[in-house]
């Protein structure tokens, strides 16, 4: 019976420790599933209304690359590089800052933040862009979502 239940214990520890780092992955990638009811200006190119997930690349001497999949990850529709932005508190969902450009202009995305982080990403724009988002309203929303992997619904 003692045998029993050590293989027993065993098999859960076992089992945990695979199970483990696969748990981790969301929070190394952190993979963030968006969906925008819409058009979103990123850097280079216009999102349509959709569901978009925006995963870092697994770069390790560059944690500034993000990369935006279709809504089941079967297409990259942009790679990103981005700069490193900071926020005095972290927050536990999911924060975007937009730029409002004028009504025939999608909204902009400017930095992404994912929960529990104070370091976030801010998209890098063209210098000439910078200037005009950088005299446009901003506004943030925090989207909370489901499970390991943040659903956000903003853009509005």
């Amino acid at each position: 019976m003692n045998t029993k239940k050590a293989f027993f214990t065993l098999g859960l520890l076992l089992a945990f420790v695979v199970i483990l780092p696969s748990a981790r992955a969301s929070e190394k990638d952190q993979a963030t599933k968006l969906t925008f009811n819409q058009p979103v200006q990123i850097p280079g190119r216009v999102l349509p209304a959709g569901t978009y997930w925006f995963v870092l690349a697994d770069e390790t001497a560059n944690r500034n690359i993000v990369r935006i999949f279709n809504s089941d990850k079967s297409t990259l529709y942009a790679t990103i590089f981005a700069i490193n932005t900071e926020s005095p508190t972290p927050t536990g969902k999911t924060s975007i800052t937009f730029a409002e450009r004028e009504s025939m202009q999608p909204v902009t995305i400017l930095t992404w933040y994912y929960p529990g982080h104070s370091s976030g990403h801010q998209f890098v724009y063209s210098q000439k862009e910078e200037q005009e988002l950088a005299q446009v309203k901003h506004h943030t929303e925090m989207v909370s979502g489901q499970n390991n992997h943040q659903t956000a619904v903003a853009g509005d």
